[in-house]
């Protein structure tokens, strides 16, 4: 006890730096740079993976943190003679003005949505659907 004794204690509560709204814009940001990946290679006409940490065991029985390749799931799926382009926010997709997704032509053109929506969630147009889908998830 006489180590404690020459120690300054409070108690405090750590404030967020950052805002609810502004988290959420960021998160979704990051997904859609991620979908922007996910897009140039299915152009390409490949798949897009990704690196994740996970444990596993090694030769002696261990456990060791290994790195394990992750697909990603595309938002944007062929249907009715064209792409649909959706936005999601966790798994739920984004009620976006009338429907849940943007139909467009040609694979190529789902970059430019991809590119559309994440100037829409940096401007703050997604925020209500983005409140919405965690107000859903609650």
């Amino acid at each position: 006890m006489s180590h404690l004794t020459n120690l300054n204690f409070k108690s405090v509560t750590r404030a967020s730096k950052q805002d609810p709204v502004q988290k959420r814009r960021e998160k979704l940001k990051v997904g859609i740079d991620e979908q922007l990946l996910v897009a140039a290679a299915a152009v390409k006409g490949e798949r897009y993976e990704t690196k994740r940490k996970s444990w596993g065991k090694d030769e002696r029985g261990e456990k060791v943190l290994v790195d394990r390749m992750r697909q990603v799931r595309p938002w944007f799926f062929e249907q009715d003679g064209g792409w649909y382009v959706q936005c999601k926010y966790g798994n739920k997709a984004l009620a976006l003005g009338k429907g849940n997704a943007v139909f467009v032509k040609a694979l190529k053109d789902v970059e430019a949505t991809l590119g559309a929506l994440k100037a829409a969630a940096d401007a703050g147009e997604l925020d209500a659907a983005m409140s919405a889908a965690v107000a859903r998830r609650k």
